[in-house]
């Protein structure tokens, strides 16, 4: 292994912005750029004015993967849809004991994934990381921070606990956009598939009765108008494996919300702003309306501008009740579009804590806040995140 991370997916859209991040923040690491076009990786370091080298490799081909994969410490694949393309990358790296992290928000892929490449990761000591991006690490991280700070007050640990984002600016991405359509196309005529997919546990050994939100409420924990978080009930899936994972209480309940205010016209708002979450999906479904939107969305390898990745930011709140009924808020923000600046940082920092980190973590396929934990909380800090609990009762 001649490289510290193999960053796959270098020349588009979010790769080359995790590029850029890691030729700024990656110190001495050996870095490597993967991707099937030579002449677009050239560009990108080019761009970057550095002399990394250019790994040509076909994501379809399964010796051009395994190659990929015997190459680095590290493999972070930003070549999605996932679920068509990123399987025998994580597969491969599961065989070779190479540590792998994407971006992923598909829940049939990392169900898949679990399936097939836990073991082999387990035996090999590789660490399969997904989603350590805007999907899931701030929720993920979040959840974590509360659970320690909790049981460091003898508080017992989270109970009913519900992420509101409080606000937020950035754009869609046509990769995000794409990997919606995949999911869609693949449960189309699957009723066992769609079933999976809506499964709150899809990818935690527990089952349970915790559900996600579908409408606009007005939610106690929050104290305000919400409405379903489109991001929500994939970072439930992840939040509830890592609850899974680390043996947590089975009391443990998870939500994620868009918190809409609490004035006169907030019901409204958060009614409209539920309409909107579950019109895309519909839309997509249906052949008449996806040409309509397909005219009309972003295509995959484009993304916000400039502008408004700089302008970008997030800022959430997660509330939890404890088991003893104490109650504690974590907030987690940082400037940047969320999906593409902030997330390139996430995906970045997350390679590099994979790479060259001491981690005390399990191999096998795992979650942010299991895997990479309170090492990428201190890296998320020192680029300025913001990750502060609070008690509040």
């Amino acid at each position: 292994m001649t490289h510290d991370i193999a960053l796959h997916g270098a020349s588009g859209f979010v790769g080359a912005l995790t590029a850029r991040h890691l030729a700024e923040h990656a110190g001495g690491a050996r870095i490597a750029l993967s991707g099937r076009s030579r002449q677009r990786l050239e560009k990108v370091a080019a761009e970057l004015g550095v002399d990394w080298p250019l790994l040509v490799t076909d994501s379809a081909d399964r010796d051009s993967v395994a190659a990929l994969a015997g190459s680095a410490r590290v493999v972070a694949s930003a070549v999605g849809p996932y679920a068509a393309r990123g399987l025998p990358l994580v597969e491969a790296c599961a065989a070779a004991g190479t540590s792998y992290c994407d971006l992923t928000g598909e829940t049939l892929f990392a169900r898949e994934s679990i399936r097939v490449a836990d073991g082999p990761a387990r035996r090999s000591g590789a660490r399969i990381v997904h989603s350590v991006g805007f999907d899931s690490v701030p929720s993920d991280l979040g959840v974590l921070l509360l659970h320690q700070r909790a049981a460091a007050d003898g508080e017992g640990e989270p109970a009913e606990t519900v992420l509101a984002v409080v606000d937020a600016r950035g754009g869609f991405s046509g990769g995000t956009i794409d990997s919606l359509r995949g999911e869609i196309d693949d449960t189309a005529g699957h009723p066992e598939l769609r079933a999976a997919a809506r499964d709150p546990y899809a990818l935690s050994s527990w089952t349970g009765e915790d559900t996600d939100p579908m409408r606009p409420y007005r939610d106690p924990l929050v104290g305000a108008w919400v409405a379903p978080n489109p991001l929500g009930p994939y970072n439930a899936r992840v939040v509830r494996r890592s609850a899974a994972l680390r043996g947590q209480d089975r009391r443990f309940r998870y939500r994620e919300v868009i918190r809409t205010g609490t004035g006169r016209t907030a019901p409204l708002v958060a009614a409209a702003v539920s309409l909107g979450v579950g019109a895309l999906p519909v839309g997509l479904r249906f052949r008449p309306t996806r040409l309509v939107l397909d005219r009309l969305l972003p295509a995959p390898g484009t993304g916000p501008s400039e502008k408004l990745q700089r302008e970008g930011f997030f800022r959430i709140e997660i509330s939890t009740r404890t088991t003893t009924g104490a109650r504690y808020v974590c907030t987690v923000g940082a400037e940047g579009d969320p999906g593409y600046g902030a997330t390139a940082v996430m995906f970045g920092q997350s390679a590099l804590c994979l790479a060259l980190d001491e981690l005390d973590s399990p191999a096998g396929v795992s979650t942010p806040a299991v895997a990479l934990g309170d090492a990428l909380v201190h890296r998320l800090r020192e680029r300025g995140f913001r990750l502060d609990v609070t008690r509040t009762g």
